[in-house]
C-alpha cells in the first residue's frame, strides 16, 4: 500500500469520525451516528494492519483482544447512572496509552522510520 493510499484511507475513517460525531449529537440519529464511528474504526484498524503487514500482527491482535475483552467485561457491569465516570476512566487509558507510546518512540525513535521510504533514498 502506498503512501497515498494510507493517507486517503485515513481521510476516509475521519470523515466517518466527523459523521459519527454529528450523528450522536442527537438522540434521534444517534443509532446512525454509532454505524458510522463503527465503519470509521474499522477502516482505520484495517489501515494499519495493512501498514504493519510485515510486522508482529499477532501482538496487535493479541493486544485488541485483550482490550476489547477488558473493555467489554465493565461496560457490562457499569450502570447507566456511572457512564460519566466510565467515558473518563476509558479518555484516561487512551491518554495513558498515547503517553506510553511517545515514550516508546523517545527511547527508539529507529523503530518508528518508515522502511519503505528509507529503502528509496538508498543510492542505486
Amino acid at each position: 500500500m502506498t503512501a497515498n493510499q494510507v493517507a486517503l484511507w485515513y481521510l476516509v475513517a475521519s470523515i466517518f469520525f466527523i459523521f459519527a460525531l454529528k450523528g450522536l449529537s442527537s438522540p434521534t440519529t444517534s443509532r446512525r451516528g454509532n454505524l458510522f464511528g463503527m465503519i470509521g474504526m474499522a477502516i482505520a484498524v484495517l489501515t494499519t494492519l495493512a501498514v504493519v503487514s510485515r510486522g508482529r500482527i499477532d501482538l496487535i491482535i493479541l493486544g485488541m483482544a485483550i482490550g476489547g475483552t477488558v473493555g467489554a467485561v465493565i461496560a457490562r457491569r457499569v450502570q447507566m447512572t456511572q457512564m460519566p465516570e466510565l467515558v473518563a476512566a476509558m479518555h484516561s487509558l487512551v491518554g495513558l496509552a498515547a503517553v506510553l507510546i511517545a515514550v516508546a518512540v523517545v527511547n527508539n525513535p529507529l523503530c518508528f522510520r518508515n522502511r519503505r521510504s528509507d529503502a528509496s533514498r538508498q543510492p542505486a
